[in-house]
C-alpha cells in the first residue's frame, strides 16, 4: 500500500490505520460544530417560508409553486450521491464540505439579492386575486432557479460527509476512552443539530414575518458566511482522509471480474481462505455466502494472477475481498432504502402545511400571540426531540424485557413502525384538510386562497407530531442501518442514505467485523 508524505494530515480509506494525534482531537469541535449549526439554521431558516415568497413575489400559483419547491427538494437530496462519491472516491471530506459550503453561501447570497433588487422579480402586485399580476420573465426565473441549484449543490457536499468528518477527527482506537468520546461527539452533534432546526423554523421565520424578505434572507446569509469561516479557520488543525481509490471503479472491477470468472466454481465455506484473495492486513479474508455470485471476483485463479508485492496483476479479473464486500453491502441496503422513498415523501411535504397554517386562525390564544405559518414544523420537532430521549431511557428498558433484546425493537421494526404511522400522519393531514375546506366553503372563501378560515390552526398539530415520531422511528432508524452495513470507506455514502433527514445515526460500526 502506497505511504502518505504527510501521515498527520491524510490517511488511506483503505489502510484503515490510526494517524498521529497531532491533528485533530477535541479542539476541532467548535469548528465543525459551529459551521454545522449555523448552515442548518441557515438552510432550514429559508425552507417553511419560501412558498409564500414564490406565491407573493413571484406570483406563481400554488401548484407551480409547489412544484417548483419539490423539485428543489429533490436535487437536493439527489446531490449528496454525487457528493458522497467524490468524497469517498476522488476529493475527500474535507475539500467537499469546504466546496460545499461556499456553494451554499453563494446560492444564499443570490437569493437575497433578489429580494434587494426589485429587478430581479416582477413588479408588486396589489390585487393578486384578479389575476391581472405580471409573471415573472425568464431572465427572473432563471436567476431565481440558479440560486435554487447552487444551494442543492453545496448541500450535496455538506450532508454527507459532516457527521463522517467530525468523526475522522476524534476517531482513535488506540484509546481506550475512545468510544466514551465519540458518543459524546455524537450526543453534542444532535444537540446542536436540533437546536439549529428548532431556531430556524422559528426565529427565522418569525423574522421573515415581521421584518420582511430583505432581512428574513439576509440573516440566513450571515450565518452561512460564518459557517464558511469558522469551517475555513479549523483548517490546520484538522485530519484530512483521503481516498486512495474510486468506488465507481471499484465496483465496477468487481463486476467485471465476477462476470470474468463466471466459468469458476465455488468451493465450499469450509475450504478456507486460501484460494481467496486479499491484502496484508485485512480483516476480512473469506467472503461471506451472500450474494455468493460476486465471490467469483476474488478466486485467485493461479499463483500466477499475482505479483511479488502480493498485488493482483489484473485488477479487473481479480479482486479483494474487501471490494468484494463493499460492493454486497451497496446492493444489500437497496431495498430498505427504497422502503424510505415514501416516508421521505411524507416529510417533504412542506409547502402544503404552510399554505393551510396561513389560511387559519393561527393564534395560540384569541388575541394572544400569533403563531409563523412556516412555524408548525416545530412540533415535528419537539415531538422527535422527546422521542428520542423518551426511547433510549424509558421504551427501550421497558422494550428489552419482552424482545429479550438489548435495543428494545430491532432497527427493522423501528424502521417499519415509522411506515405505519407515516401513512397514519398523511391520513389525518387528509382529515384535517377536508374540515378546513368545508369550513371556507361555508364562509364562501372556496376561490380565495387568502381568506382566512374560521377554524384554528392548531388542527395542524397533530399530524406534525406524527410526523415527527415518524422521523424518529423510521430516518434513525435507517441511518442506524447504513452504519452497521457500510465499511469505514463508505462512511459518506452511508450519511448521503439519509442526508434528507436533520438527524443521524449513533455512531460508526467496526463493519469488518460485522461481516
Amino acid at each position: 500500500m502506497a505511504s502518505m508524505e504527510n501521515p498527520d494530515q491524510t490517511k488511506s480509506g483503505d489502510e484503515e490505520k490510526h494517524v498521529t494525534r497531532k491533528l485533530g482531537g477535541l479542539k476541532t469541535m467548535p469548528f465543525v460544530i459551529s459551521n454545522e449549526t449555523f448552515e442548518k439554521v441557515a438552510s432550514f431558516g429559508l425552507l417553511p417560508n419560501m412558498i409564500l415568497y414564490l406565491t407573493n413575489e413571484y406570483h406563481m400559483s400554488i401548484a407551480t409553486g409547489a412544484n417548483v419547491l419539490f423539485i428543489w427538494s429533490a436535487i437536493s437530496n439527489f446531490m449528496p450521491i454525487l457528493g458522497a462519491f467524490l468524497s469517498d472516491s476522488f476529493l475527500g471530506r474535507f475539500l467537499v464540505i469546504a466546496l460545499g459550503t461556499v456553494t451554499s453561501l453563494i446560492g444564499m447570497s443570490l437569493l437575497w439579492l433578489t429580494a434587494v433588487f426589485p429587478q430581479a422579480r416582477p413588479p408588486h402586485c396589489d390585487s393578486p386575486m384578479t389575476g391581472s399580476c405580471v409573471k415573472a420573465n425568464s431572465a427572473q426565473l432563471a436567476y431565481l432557479f440558479g440560486s435554487f441549484v447552487l444551494m442543492s449543490t453545496g448541500a450535496g457536499g455538506i450532508r454527507p460527509c459532516s457527521l463522517a468528518f467530525g468523526a475522522d477527527q476524534l476517531y482513535d482506537p488506540s484509546n481506550p476512552k475512545n468510544k466514551r468520546v465519540m458518543q459524546s461527539f455524537f450526543n453534542w452533534y444532535y444537540a446542536s443539530v436540533g437546536l439549529a432546526i428548532m431556531i430556524s423554523i422559528t426565529v427565522i421565520v418569525y423574522i421573515q414575518d415581521k421584518a420582511g424578505w430583505v432581512v428574513g434572507f439576509g440573516v440566513p446569509v450571515g450565518l452561512m458566511f460564518i459557517s464558511t469561516v469558522m469551517f475555513l479557520l479549523g483548517s490546520p488543525l484538522y485530519i484530512k482522509l483521503m481516498p486512495n481509490r474510486s468506488l465507481f471503479t471499484s465496483f465496477a472491477q468487481v463486476t467485471e471480474a465476477a462476470w470474468n470468472n463466471r466459468d469458476l466454481v465455488l468451493p465450499p465455506m469450509e475450504s478456507g481462505g486460501a484460494i481467496w484473495y486479499f491484502h496484508k492486513g485485512s480483516k476480512l479474508i473469506t467472503p461471506t455466502e451472500k450474494l455468493r455470485f460476486l465471490n467469483k471476483a476474488c478466486m485467485i485463479r493461479s499463483p500466477e494472477d499475482i505479483d511479488m508485492d502480493g498485488r493482483a496483476l489484473n485488477p479487473w479479473n481479480l479482486c479483494t475481498v474487501k471490494q468484494v464486500e463493499e460492493l454486497k453491502a451497496l446492493i444489500k441496503v437497496l431495498p430498505i432504502w427504497s422502503s424510505g422513498i415514501i416516508i421521505a415523501v411524507t416529510i417533504s411535504q412542506q409547502s402544503f402545511p404552510v399554505l393551510q397554517a396561513n389560511s387559519m386562525d393561527r393564534h395560540l390564544i384569541p388575541g394572544g400571540l400569533k403563531v409563523p405559518a412556516g412555524s408548525f414544523g416545530v412540533f415535528a420537532m419537539i415531538t422527535l426531540t422527546i422521542w428520542v430521549a423518551a426511547y433510549d431511557r424509558i421504551i427501550v428498558p421497558l422494550l428489552s424485557k419482552f424482545t429479550k433484546r438489548s435495543q428494545g425493537l430491532s432497527l427493522k421494526e423501528r424502521m417499519g413502525f415509522g411506515l405505519v404511522i407515516s401513512c397514519v400522519a398523511t391520513a389525518v393531514a387528509g382529515l384535517v384538510e377536508s374540515k378546513r375546506r368545508a369550513a371556507a366553503i361555508r364562509q364562501g372563501l372556496a376561490d380565495n386562497p387568502y381568506g382566512v378560515v374560521h377554524m384554528s390552526a392548531m388542527w395542524l398539530v397533530p399530524q406534525h407530531c406524527l410526523i415527527g415520531l415518524a422521523e424518529g422511528l423510521n430516518a434513525i432508524g435507517q441511518i442506524e442501518f447504513y452504519y452497521s452495513q457500510f465499511p469505514k470507506s463508505m462512511a459518506s455514502i452511508g450519511d448521503w442514505s439519509g442526508s434528507f433527514y436533520p438527524w443521524h445515526g449513533s455512531g460508526e460500526l467496526d463493519w469488518e467485523s460485522n461481516c
